[in-house]
């Protein structure tokens, strides 16, 4: 039986916490697909759109060699990307572990027969954290400071 995980993310501002999923991810199934979240489903999620548009970030995504195919995620609730795409496992940051969210998530992918599987978060690289970085370079540049 083919194991197909599924990686949801933005994917904003490629960076190597999402390198790191993708790795993990791709060793733990047969198959793996690249949930690209919609700007709209990012900023219902996240309060803000991203920084790259999608299709970009789709083709950034494809052309990593751990994925085996990326999509257009619309879905705030995974269980609709569940339903979509009928995946296996789904991975995540470990960051979501003991969430409100991620137990519903663990809860209503196991009445399907499909599971969550945690990876370490990558602190010290984050698209909050670059996005934070270049807006305070980009304040002191205009203010000569």
């Amino acid at each position: 039986m083919t194991v197909i995980g599924y990686a949801p993310g933005a994917y904003d501002m490629f960076h190597i916490g999402h390198l790191n999923l993708l790795r993990h991810a791709s060793a733990h199934c047969d198959r793996l697909v690249a949930g690209v979240v919609t700007d709209e489903a990012v900023e219902l999620a996240k309060g803000r759109r991203p920084v790259v548009p999608l299709a970009e970030r789709i083709e950034i995504v494809r052309s990593v060699r751990y994925v085996d195919d990326a999509v257009a995620d619309p879905h705030v609730d995974k269980f609709a990307s569940w339903q979509r795409y009928g995946f296996d496992v789904l991975f995540k940051g470990d960051d979501w572990r003991g969430t409100t969210e991620g137990d519903r998530l663990e809860i209503v992918l196991e009445q399907v027969g499909a599971r969550v599987v945690y990876f370490p978060y990558t602190v010290h690289t984050s698209s909050t954290a670059l996005r934070t970085f270049i807006t305070t370079a980009n304040r002191r540049y205009e203010t000569g400071s």
